[in-house]
């Protein structure tokens, strides 16, 4: 495989790999031992995971973090063919097949969480198992994100073109990255990016009543790999929805102590960045137990057939 290395404004490189015609940045940790791929919440770049990451790589895993399209330093790209997130689960079993990595354990937090969940729907020939953290339900969730993700962009567009959208705080950051991102942006036709964030944002309020963002309760049922849940405690990540999704997932457990438990009418309204980043010790504690018996019973499978 041939990777190349992306050059940023401050002379550091990293290396990317053409998927699916866009350039995506990705690292690898760890060296040795299955795969797992962690990705995190909103369009946040893979930093914010780098500590987790080493965590579970001294457990003899190697853990691939990567850029989507439109996050970090990889190349912004609409494609309207589909949802956002299954262009990402997509994105990510591409990516997986180009480093030989596959089968490998998907996991999460937030939209990364949806990403691994839509993954293991379309993608269950590469998938081991789930790892998955602060997962996204109900009402205000979907509306408030629908705005955040689709609205404010589709309205920046509609006043100011593409050229509102490269001086967003979202898309100023990708282009911070990766430079070339801003003529990639002004190249794109504005009503192709209006059309396209106006279908991802009507696939995003079709979960409104659903059990988690993406995915229905016959979908949940059909997962066949063991998941690993870890709850939330905002409005945005409720309990109630881990609960709801880890009852549905055939093989899964449930962990609602890891960060401060919160009753339903208690939740924060932000999630608390601070208390999940002191509390990544210990999910790298919970996710290194759940991968050792995950690969053991798959161990005892195979030795079976």
């Amino acid at each position: 495989m041939k990777r190349n290395l992306l050059e940023t404004e401050i002379g550091s490189v990293m290396p990317e790999v053409l998927v699916r015609g866009v350039r995506i940045n990705f690292e690898t940790i760890g060296s040795s031992g299955p795969w797992i791929a962690l990705t995190p919440g909103s369009r946040r770049p893979y930093d914010e995971l780098i500590n987790l990451a080493n965590e579970i790589a001294r457990s003899n895993y190697r853990v691939l973090l990567h850029d989507r399209r439109n996050c970090g330093a990889s190349e912004v790209a609409f494609d309207s063919s589909t949802s956002e997130h299954e262009i990402w689960a997509d994105d990510l079993y591409a990516l997986g097949q180009i480093l030989g990595a596959l089968p490998l354990y998907v996991g999460g937090s937030s939209a990364g969480a949806r990403l691994a969940i839509l993954y293991a729907i379309r993608h269950s020939d590469g998938l081991r198992g789930l790892t998955l953290w602060r997962l996204t339900g109900g009402q205000e969730a979907v509306d408030r994100l629908a705005k955040n993700y689709y609205g404010q962009f589709i309205r920046m567009a509609m006043e100011g073109g593409m050229e509102a959208v490269a001086r967003s705080e979202h898309f100023s950051e990708c282009i911070r990255a990766r430079p070339a991102n801003r003529e990639r942006l002004l190249q794109t036709d504005v009503q192709h990016f209006i059309k396209t964030m106006s279908y991802w944002r009507e696939c995003f309020l079709q979960s409104t009543n659903l059990p988690i963002v993406g995915a229905t309760e016959a979908d949940l049922s059909s997962i066949k790999a063991p998941a690993c849940v870890i709850a939330g405690n905002d409005v945005i990540h409720t309990p109630q929805t881990a609960r709801k999704a880890a009852s549905l997932i055939p093989n899964s457990e449930l962990h609602d102590n890891v960060v401060e438990r919160r009753s339903d009418d208690n939740l924060l309204k932000e999630w608390n960045r601070k208390e999940w980043r002191d509390a990544e010790p210990r999910m790298a504690e919970i996710f290194a137990s759940f991968l050792r018996k995950a690969e053991t019973d798959r161990s005892e499978s195979e030795r079976k057939q």
